[in-house]
């Protein structure tokens, strides 16, 4: 060490290896007179809040939540990440992921992995799409137009929500993608398949959007067809937005009315039990969705993916499973591949990154779970989609059977 370093100070030679980019292009310049100036106190100071905000880049998309919390307003965020009543089935969503383990295979040559599939002849870059949910203007003034442009950059679909912020046809217009829609107006737009929600002849009982009194904008879906003027009475308008556009009556009947009005392919979301699957199947549904409304409608509803196997034996490959809830990451999408699904949507985290990072954001989220798919592909010895089966992963089922 030269003589100069020597006479640093500890505390300035610890931090005198933070100058090795500054000292390749300036060589010339005395290291002893630099560390006395006050540049370097400015320099360190910079490099320390750099570091700091490198630390903080979410490293799973759950950590897109804590960033999200903290960009949004309280009822905006409460809005999003809120269950239904005592928010047990939020909970489980989630949980029951974690209670499922997986049986990886070695010895496997997975030195090329294909993550990709299709979903009603579409080709997607991996079984991850993005789920309808409501008003992502609320999380990023681009709303479902950056979601739109991020899941076509990722090279998957979107389903547009009925309650989006931006209407059907300006989410259309807003780039070059396969999209599926929530509802009826989308034939027109370019929109290749209507999915229709099944589980909401009413809102379920949101807490955290009563006790906030949340107001949600006029929604741009319904102008022309019901009133987008509501009175919430001096609390939440959000039933009363619901009671204006969600149908009590609402059966099967209707679905068959909707295929003769209709040549989209139609996937029912909210299907929940072997019995509705097998209507579902009967009344023609292109495909099925299995889901619990993000735990939003009925709480104590099931987890959505400790229910996949039971609908996928009722539809016995008739039409293609896809499972939403709780997915948040890699190791989940495989797990629902074994269990039968086609796919997964993701949609709370996928808000979380809009909110975080806008457009970027959600790239990121789609991104991380492909990776971590694609890593637990490759150490569970599958190569693609085609070897993941029902022997990749144990279940409490399971475990209680091998107990008899």
């Amino acid at each position: 060490m030269s003589t100069k370093l020597q006479n640093l100070t500890p505390e300035r030679r610890k931090y005198s290896h933070l100058l090795h980019s500054f000292l390749f292009s300036s060589l010339y310049f005395p290291l002893s007179v630099f560390l006395r100036s006050p540049t370097f106190t400015i320099w360190i100071a910079f490099t320390i809040s750099s570091d700091q905000t490198m630390a903080s880049e979410p490293v799973n998309v759950s950590e897109f939540e804590a960033l999200a919390k903290k960009a949004l307003p309280k009822m905006y965020f409460d809005f999003y990440a809120g269950g239904a009543e005592d928010e047990y089935t939020l909970k489980d969503n989630e949980e029951a992921y974690q209670r499922i383990t997986i049986r990886p295979r070695v010895l496997v040559d997975v030195s090329r992995i294909d993550t990709s599939t299709s979903i009603l002849g579409y080709p997607i870059s991996s079984p991850i799409m993005v789920a309808p949910s409501a008003l992502h203007q609320l999380a990023n003034p681009e709303g479902e137009l950056a979601t739109a442009r991020a899941s076509a950059a990722s090279n998957t679909i979107m389903i547009l929500s009925f309650s989006s912020s931006y209407n059907v046809e300006e989410v259309a217009a807003s780039c070059d993608a396969v999209r599926f829609f929530q509802l009826y107006r989308a034939e027109r737009s370019g929109y290749k398949a209507i999915v229709l929600t099944v589980d909401c002849p009413r809102l379920g009982r949101r807490e955290a959007d009563i006790r906030n009194r949340m107001i949600v904008p006029k929604l741009k879906n319904v102008e022309g067809f019901v009133s987008n003027d509501v009175d919430a009475g001096g609390g939440s308008n959000l039933e009363a937005y619901a009671n204006s556009t969600f149908d009590p009556t609402l059966s099967w009947k209707d679905v068959a009315w909707l295929k003769s009005i209709t040549s989209l392919p139609i996937l029912l979301k909210g299907i929940l039990t072997h019995e509705d699957a097998l209507k579902a199947v009967e009344v023609g549904a292109a495909g099925v969705i299995v889901s619990n409304h993000g735990a939003r409608q009925l709480d104590y509803s099931p987890a959505t993916i400790t229910v996949v196997e039971e609908v996928v034996r009722a539809v016995k490959g008739k039409i293609p499973v896809i499972v939403d809830g709780g997915v948040r990451r890699g190791t989940d999408v495989f797990k629902a591949l074994a269990l039968g699904a086609q796919a997964v949507l993701v949609g709370r985290p996928i808000i979380y990154g809009l909110a975080a990072k806008g457009e970027q954001g959600v790239k990121q989220v789609i991104q991380m779970l492909k990776d971590e798919f694609e890593l637990t592909m490759a150490l569970a010895g599958c190569t693609s989609l085609k070897d993941i089966t029902r022997s990749h992963v144990r279940t409490d089922r399971d475990r209680f059977q091998s107990m008899l």
